[in-house]
């Protein structure tokens, strides 16, 4: 497939070729109703048959946070204990959050139940939920056929509470797309409760300089926050709340990173992706003007990345209903072709909502596509529930072994605040951080490492105590001379003898170059965080490269030395030559010492 991204950076869009990559297939949540399409074939049974040829969902799974339950009529004590234990243990799996599929057996088979018992199950569950001090939420109801002449339902419902930790599920959404999509309107409508007046009002409080408001585009990384408390009602501005009472409200929080869509902010919106670890990506298309400027290039970054993303399609009420659907047919037709090889799933109801946000998180495949209006509101609420039911990447599990790893806090943006000192922004990428920490930050020009202390941490613009893994955050350093420190840099436990280099090497794939790649040429290089100017010194097995060729190439930075992890994604450019890798390779910084040979990270430690 990488080799195959390089048409959406270079290439001209090819017309729609082969299959989108296989069909919709769900985790255990799938939905019931499978989003309006029709019915789909499951282990020889056909979904919505008759009692001779039962509907069937994929069998329940042990691990996660799908829960299939057939009744919860009158349980005894005994029982009803033993499923408010199963409860936490599903609320754990999914960070705050299960669906239960009630009238579904364990196999997956939709057995439904009469209006009367799915009342009493409905309530033996917000029973258990208050026990847990959890909310629930009702999804969707469904009639199956079955051998009855009863009519039964199936019914899904979300249940959600704030984390035991008191950390609310936190999902990070870049925002991409061309200029004037109305990627920054978007997110002022949704993070401010008011619509748009047509002419961008909604999108000035999210401006951070002047000249982003006299031309009305974003040239920096903005961030904006959207919460839904445990009933999934949204949480926003709308009530004149300030960040902190918005995140003291919420049990689950969308953070959304607004990113520069001009062509010349490029590099600006390539770290936003590298650097601050998106969950997930939103490209933003204008229906009026459909895939232009740097959609395409907007789209290539987020495959080539790896970031899952959906698409939403604004200023339909700017067009008339066939423009509308040309420019679905224009993205569909761009998604299915082999260099993205994606399945395009049009969101239109409420019930396709619920469906787009299960299946999405698990199938790399499937693609939701919203078309609304940030001046009429149409479909608004669409995204609303797509964003509230959205489940997280990683489970508990994932979180829990980063988490017992040692602290590496990357270094995205520094600030020098009046009373407070020296504050950086950033992610942790793994371990604990708390209040009065001590790290070390580096690597410096001469590939020191300098000691700091943690003096307060900030999440969404509200106090905490402890930041985990996963986790961004700002962090007050005291005192520290910002001029010390820059992008790029990492803050690392004392312990962990972090290891620079200057020259390392990567697996690359060259998706776009007019000529050849040779020895000699820059490029700037994106690893996470990381990002410089570095020289190509050497070709290994080649002499030089075109487009869509594969080879380990030897890189140097031109500066000074970074922090380095084998395995780290890698993407560079120089003008339209554009590639992507993983390093796999470091040569790591050495220095002689009293005769001894020791890494340039700890050993020269600076006080």
């Amino acid at each position: 497939m990488d080799s195959r991204v390089s048409e959406l950076f270079g290439g001209c869009c090819r017309p729609a070729g082969g299959g989108a990559g296989g069909a919709l297939r769900g985790r255990g949540g799938a939905a019931p109703g499978g989003g309006g399409s029709k019915a789909k074939k499951k282990n020889g049974r056909s979904r919505g048959g008759k009692a001779n040829n039962p509907p069937y969902l994929p069998p329940e799974a042990e691990d996660g946070n799908i829960e299939y339950k057939l009744k919860l009529v009158n349980p005894s004590q005994y029982r009803f204990e033993h499923l408010v234990t199963q409860m936490k243990w599903r609320l754990q799996e999914g960070r705050g959050e299960a669906v239960y599929q009630i009238g579904v057996e364990d196999n997956g088979l939709l057995v439904g139940l009469s209006e009367e018992e799915m009342r009493a199950s409905l309530k033996t569950l917000r029973r258990m939920a208050e026990k847990v001090g959890a909310d629930i939420t009702v999804l969707r109801e469904r009639e199956v056929d079955y051998d009855s002449d009863v009519p039964r339902k199936i019914t899904e419902v979300l249940v959600r509470k704030v984390p035991d930790n008191q950390q609310f599920l936190d999902l990070r959404v870049a925002v991409l797309g061309n200029v004037d999509s109305g990627k920054s309107t978007l997110l002022g409508v949704l993070t401010q409760g008011e619509l748009d007046n047509g002419r961008g009002r909604a999108r000035l409080n999210l401006f951070r300089h002047l000249h982003e408001i006299q031309s009305g585009r974003t040239s920096s990384i903005s961030f904006e926050i959207l919460g839904f408390n445990s009933k999934g009602e949204v949480v926003n501005y709308s009530d004149s709340r300030t960040a902190e009472e918005i995140c003291e409200s919420s049990s689950k929080m969308i953070t959304f990173i607004d990113l520069a869509g001009h062509h010349k902010y490029l590099k600006t919106t390539i770290f936003g992706l590298t650097s601050y670890c998106p969950d997930f990506a939103m490209l933003v298309v204008s229906a009026n003007t459909g895939i232009a400027g740097t959609t395409r290039e907007h789209l290539g970054l987020a495959m080539a990345l790896k970031v899952p993303f959906f698409i939403v399609i604004s200023k339909v009420d700017l067009c008339s209903k066939a423009t509308v659907e040309r420019t679905v047919k224009q993205l569909e037709r761009i998604l299915k072709q082999p260099g993205c090889n994606k399945l395009p799933l049009l969101v239109n109801s409420d019930d396709d909502a619920v469906t787009a946000a299960q299946q999405f998180a698990q199938s790399p495949n499937i693609t939701p596509i919203f078309t609304l209006s940030s001046v009429s509101g149409e479909n608004l609420d669409l995204l609303k529930v797509f964003l509230n039911i959205l489940p997280p990447l990683t489970n508990s599990k994932e979180q829990e072994e980063l988490m017992q790893q040692l602290t590496e806090f990357q270094v995205d943006e520094i600030y020098t605040v009046p009373e407070v000192g020296t504050v950086v922004g950033g992610t942790l990428s793994s371990g604990i951080c708390r209040e009065g920490e001590n790290l070390v930050v580096g690597p410096t020009d001469d590939g020191k490492f300098l000691r700091l202390k943690v003096c307060s941490i900030q999440r969404n613009r509200s106090a905490c105590r402890v930041l985990r893994a996963g986790q961004a955050a700002t962090l007050a350093l005291g005192p520290f001379d910002r001029s010390l420190l820059r992008k790029g840099m990492v803050m690392v436990s004392p312990e962990m003898n972090p290891t620079i280099c200057s020259v390392f090497e990567a697996e690359i794939v060259l998706l776009f170059h007019a000529t050849t790649f040779r020895k000699g040429f820059q490029v700037t290089v994106h690893v996470g965080n990381v990002r410089q100017t570095a020289i190509v010194e050497k070709i290994h097995g080649k002499d030089k490269l075109r487009t869509g060729e594969k080879a380990v190439v030897c890189f140097r930075f031109i500066k000074h030395p970074e922090y380095l992890k084998i395995g780290a994604k890698l993407l560079f450019r120089e003008g339209v030559t554009k590639g992507i890798g993983h390093v796999t390779d470091l040569q790591a910084i050495t220095t002689k010492e009293n005769g001894l040979e020791e890494s340039l990270g700890l050993g020269q430690l600076s006080f």
